[in-house]
This record gives C-alpha cells, structure tokens and sequence, in this order.
C-alpha cells in the first residue's frame, strides 16, 4: 500500500528567500499487516529519490518475535526490511545506508558481520552500528533500517 502526500518545499535559494513554495511528493510505503500504524509511523517514506525503511524487528507476520536467538531475529528484520523495500519498487541492492541497533554489541558483532554478508553485498552501504540498552519490546535484540534509492 502506498500513500502519496504532496508538502509544500521550496524549490530554490531564491524561492526561499521569495517566500514562494514548490510541491515535492512524499510517499508513505506499508505493508500488510502494518505494524507500526497504531504508533503513527510509516513503514517507509519515499521522498527526494530515496526510500527510508523505519526500524525492522525480528517479528514475523503477527507481530510475534521471532526466537531469543540473535541470528534468527537478525534475519527476519533484514527480511522485514527488504519486504518494505520490495513494497516500494526496491531491493537490499539498492540499499545506499544502513543502520543496525543491537543490545549486546560485545557478543553479537561478530553475528553482525554474519547477516551483513548474508543480506548486504558490494559495494556494501554505509552503516551505522549502535548499542542501545532496549528496543521497543523487551524480547528484541536487533532492529535495522536502511535508505535505499528509488527506482
């Protein structure tokens, strides 16, 4: 499903300081089921020739967590992101930045680096790794978004 929103945006340096606007479109991509609805977030956002995926959890197509186990939910959120992708005309391969949360980088990196070769190929995104303390459900231990460009 895909919702196209048209915002006001400047179009120059010179409409700003004119005070005149131009009219980019914003495109909310989701899937179904939509998890993230109730939160008021988009799955994803086309804009300006990119495609941003919010955060994708190891949960499978009931918001279930998928397993405690780090690779099992590592996978599904890459899956999950490229599900998004695929809603949205995309694939990993047109991932250009991602950025990956875990809560225990000290055991997990090297699982990391596992699903980073698994998902990802060359020339590989740019990548944010973080350690955070939580994620929005207790049970997760990953959670990836990426930006990619739209075709």
């Amino acid at each position: 499903m895909t919702t196209t929103t048209t915002m006001p945006m400047p179009t120059s340096a010179d409409d700003v300081a004119a005070g005149s606007q131009g009219r980019r479109e914003i495109e909310r991509i989701a899937t179904t089921p939509d998890w993230y609805e109730p939160y008021r977030i988009s799955q994803a956002i086309r804009a300006g020739g990119l495609i941003h995926v919010s955060g994708q959890a190891g949960i499978d197509a009931q918001g279930r967590t998928v397993s405690d186990d780090f690779l099992t939910q590592g996978r599904q959120a890459f899956a999950n992101v490229e599900r998004v992708l695929a809603a949205a005309g995309a694939s990993l391969a047109d991932v250009v930045k991602v950025g990956i949360f875990v809560t225990d980088m000290a055991a997990d990196l090297g699982h990391v680096l596992t699903l980073r070769g698994e998902f990802l190929s060359e020339p590989y995104p740019a990548d944010t790794l973080l350690e955070v303390s939580s994620l929005a459900r207790p049970d997760w231990r990953i959670e990836v978004e990426a930006t990619a460009l739209a075709r």
